[in-house]
Parts: C-alpha cells; sequence; structure tokens
C-alpha cells in the first residue's frame, strides 16, 4: 500500500485522477471579491480554496479546504488525502474506533508530508501559507466529521413533523472556542494578549494545515512567544466527531469553507446563520434539476446578499468591503431532489422578483431575490419559496414564506433541540402594512426585473412592451 501511494505521488498525474466522483454530492464556489467604492467587486488574489468528493465500493469521502497564503497547502492536502483514505485503509469491518484512528492519522499525515523544518529558510517561499480543513467520511451508513481550523459541518435532518433539525458538528478553532483557550494556556501562551490581537499571524484559526512559519518559528511571534520550548502551539491535529449514524435519515450534510460563513454573517449578523443556509440549501435543491446547480445557487445568493448589503449603506455595510473565497459541498441523504418539472431546462422560465428581507434582531433590511416560475403551460407557480421545503406545505396565495427550524449548535451531536425563529422573509416592520388614504398598501415587492424580463419574452409578436409593470 506504501509502494502504491508513493508511485502515485512520484507521478505526474493527481493522486485522484482515477477515483469515482460521488453523485450524491455537488459543489458551489466563488471567487474572493474587494469592492470599490462604486459598489463593483474585483479578485484580490488567486482561488485558494480546494475540495473533494471522492468514493470507493465502501467508502464516501468528502472535504472543503479554506487555504490562505496561496493554494498550495489545500490543493496539496485535498489530494494527499484520499490517497491516505481511500486506497484500502478503510472497510466495513473497521469500528468507529478504527474508523476514527484512521481519519486522524490520515489528516495528520498529510500535514507531516511537508514537514521540511531544516530547510525552511532556503524554502521559505515553498512552505508558506496554509489551509484549514472539514473532513467528512461516510462508511458503514455512519457519518464521522474531521475538522481542523474555521470550517464547519451542518446535518440537517427532517423530523417526524416534517420540521428540519439543524446540526452543526464540532465548533471552530479559534479563541472563542475554551477548549482551545485552555490548551494553548497549558503551553504558555499569553491568553490576555491572544485575546486582545484576536488573529496569529493574520488567520484567526489555531489549528491549521502548513503554515510552518508560524508553527517553527513561534518564538518570533509576540502572542505566542511565551510559549514552552518545543512546544507548537499551532497545531494539525483534527478533531475527530463520529460516527454516527444515518440511518433512517432524511436530509443533506453541508461542508462550508470559511469564507462563505463569515460573507453571510457580514451581510446579516451571526446569530441564524446556518438556519440561513439551510432554508436557502432547502428551497434550491426544491427547484433545482442537480446538486451542482443547487450549491452554486446558494453561494451566487450569499455573494449577492453580501454586494447588496455592502452597498446598501445600512447598518452592515461596513463589515462588507470583502470577502473571501467560498466554497460549499451538500451531499444528500435519502433526500429527493427536484423533479425539474418547472425549471428553464424542461420549459420553465425563472423570472426575478426582489423582496425585502430582513434577518433576526436586526432593524437592519436588504433585498433577496426570489424567482416566479413561468411553465410553458398552465399557471404561474412559486419555484424558489424556502417555507415549502421546510415546512413540507406548498404555500397558497395570500401566505407569506417563513421557515420554522430547530437549531442545535454541539459537538457532541446530542444536546438538546430548541426551535429557533428561522423567519427569512418579513414585510417590513413589525406591524401589518397599513393602508393609504386611497385604501392601498404601500408596495414591497419590487417587480421591476419580471416585467422587465416577461415582456422582453413575450413582446415578439404581440405587441407588448419589454417595460410592463402594473396599470
Amino acid at each position: 500500500m506504501a509502494a502504491q501511494r508513493r508511485s502515485l505521488m512520484q507521478s505526474h498525474q493527481s493522486w485522484t485522477d482515477d477515483l469515482p466522483l460521488c453523485q450524491l454530492c455537488g459543489v458551489g464556489s466563488a471567487p474572493n471579491c474587494v469592492y470599490g467604492p462604486d459598489g463593483k467587486g474585483t479578485q484580490s488574489h488567486p482561488n485558494e480554496d480546494g475540495h473533494f468528493c471522492s468514493s470507493t465500493e465502501c467508502c464516501f469521502l468528502y472535504g472543503v479546504f479554506n487555504g490562505y497564503d496561496g493554494s498550495r497547502v489545500a490543493s496539496f492536502v485535498s489530494q494527499c488525502l484520499t490517497a491516505e483514505l481511500l486506497l484500502g485503509q478503510l472497510s466495513t469491518g473497521h469500528t468507529d474506533a478504527d474508523v476514527r484512528r484512521v481519519l486522524s492519522q490520515g489528516v495528520c499525515l498529510s500535514a507531516q508530508t511537508q514537514k521540511i523544518a531544516e530547510r525552511l529558510k532556503a524554502l521559505e517561499q515553498e512552505v508558506s501559507g496554509g489551509a484549514t480543513a472539514i473532513v467528512a467520511l461516510i462508511l458503514n451508513n455512519k457519518l464521522y466529521i474531521a475538522n481542523v481550523g474555521t470550517n464547519r459541518a451542518l446535518l440537517c435532518k427532517t423530523t417526524s413533523d416534517g420540521q428540519n433539525q439543524v446540526i452543526q458538528i464540532g465548533r471552530a478553532h479559534t479563541i472563542d472556542n475554551d477548549d482551545e483557550l485552555s490548551r494553548l494556556a497549558q503551553l504558555g501562551v499569553d491568553l490576555v494578549r491572544l485575546r486582545q490581537t484576536g488573529l496569529i499571524s493574520g488567520q484567526s484559526s489555531t489549528r491549521r494545515i502548513g503554515d510552518y512559519k508560524v508553527k517553527f518559528n513561534y518564538t518570533d511571534i509576540d502572542v505566542l512567544s511565551k510559549a514552552k520550548a518545543k512546544q507548537i502551539a499551532i497545531i494539525s491535529e483534527p478533531e475527530i466527531h463520529g460516527g454516527q449514524s444515518l440511518e433512517g435519515v432524511t436530509g443533506f450534510l453541508l461542508l462550508m469553507s470559511e469564507g462563505l460563513i463569515k460573507a453571510l454573517e457580514s451581510a446579516h449578523g451571526p446569530e441564524q446563520v446556518n438556519q440561513e443556509i439551510v432554508a436557502m440549501v432547502a428551497a434550491e435543491l426544491a427547484q433545482q434539476s442537480s446538486l451542482e446547480a443547487a450549491a452554486q445557487a446558494v453561494v451566487e445568493r450569499v455573494q449577492r446578499l453580501h454586494h447588496d448589503a455592502y452597498v446598501s449603506g445600512r447598518q452592515r455595510a461596513p463589515h462588507c468591503g470583502r470577502h473571501e473565497d467560498m466554497t460549499l459541498l451538500i451531499r444528500v441523504v435519502n433526500y429527493t431532489l427536484a423533479d425539474g418539472s418547472l425549471t428553464p431546462t424542461q420549459g420553465g422560465r425563472i423570472y426575478p422578483v426582489s423582496v425585502p428581507y430582513s434577518n433576526h434582531q436586526s432593524t437592519s433590511k436588504t433585498s433577496v431575490m426570489l424567482s416566479l416560475v413561468m411553465p410553458a403551460q398552465g399557471t404561474l407557480t412559486n419555484g424558489s419559496n424556502t417555507a415549502s421545503t421546510l415546512e413540507g406545505d406548498t404555500p397558497t396565495a395570500g401566505q407569506s414564506p417563513t421557515a420554522t427550524l430547530q437549531s442545535t449548535n454541539t459537538h457532541t451531536q446530542s444536546s438538546s433541540s430548541s426551535s429557533g425563529d428561522g423567519s427569512l422573509f418579513r414585510q417590513r416592520g413589525s406591524q401589518a402594512a397599513q393602508p393609504d388614504e386611497t385604501g392601498r398598501v404601500p408596495p414591497y415587492v419590487d417587480f421591476t426585473q419580471f416585467y422587465r424580463l416577461w415582456g422582453s419574452d413575450h413582446s415578439e409578436g404581440q405587441g407588448l412592451s419589454g417595460d410592463l409593470g402594473p396599470q
């Protein structure tokens, strides 16, 4: 087995070229962006994220990697991990303890492969940069998660009463994690100074793959300088969770890079990020005909929300001047995709409608694009309604799209759930809109783009204008 890995590593082909891609997952991504005063965005550096979604006869392996200071480490680890885990190391006969050991060793070995501390100065450029990783393994219908750093895994399970239970598996390795602070304190790190700084060499993560300039030159870094000799504070050891049985589970698993999480937090605040992401994914899975399209649509929606928050000039605008690379991996679990009967690929046409958006416990508002799907024949259908998937009922005319979610944030996966307010789309203000002197309610849904596209599509041969609107 070791000879097989060495042969792959020495060849010019990718170590993952011959591994089949998993057909039960899709990946969406978007590059980093910095906004100018005019609201236009430019990419500040090449995309540094990485991912994989591979499978064998008995094993499924997924990963999302958030690289920084270059893509070398993220690319290296994403390829190395598959060689360390999917070339016969795991089988259906392994116990949970065996799987956790192999998964932990695989992540650590992929990091140790690059250890060249004795040549650090000569190879400074080669060892710069690092990555954080979130890896999911499914074996014997059990889910295992390995986390290093600040990416995130969410498991969404549909309950018997039709609600979606959202479970965050593990916690980010930052100074907001009490377990990480305790570990660093035992090494002699000055926690007061660390809390004041908030970052270690420009990154918030306390566990990273690579970044040997930080790991082996820690005495030159102010916040780490008091750490005990020969004790590396920034480690690459993964935190392993599982195995959690997926028997009888219906839902989906999400692996998200830090860039996606931070972009949505910047736009709407951190309180409801998990619920918002799950609601977006459920809405796109109900509309899109492929997992890849659904994942990409969610990433683009977050990208648009972040941009809109910036150009609005409102409360969240100062937090949205830029975002990093964003990656989302969706893996369905006994989840039926939409049949696509009302999607553009089978005769339908999506028309955008802008609806005001207010996140939980915030007065700031932006707008989010819903879609009206106009079928080739038949009546108008609401084709992108968040609530239709989350609550199991198709809203009728007059219903506002809301979502009820159960939210669990845990790293043991066993704490009790609580009902959270997952309402995504609201009318302006907490009270119902009041009619004016003519008895009309002020409009709060913008159909401008809908009328423009609808008019353009139907003007030819019918004498209709492209600027249709309410008469």
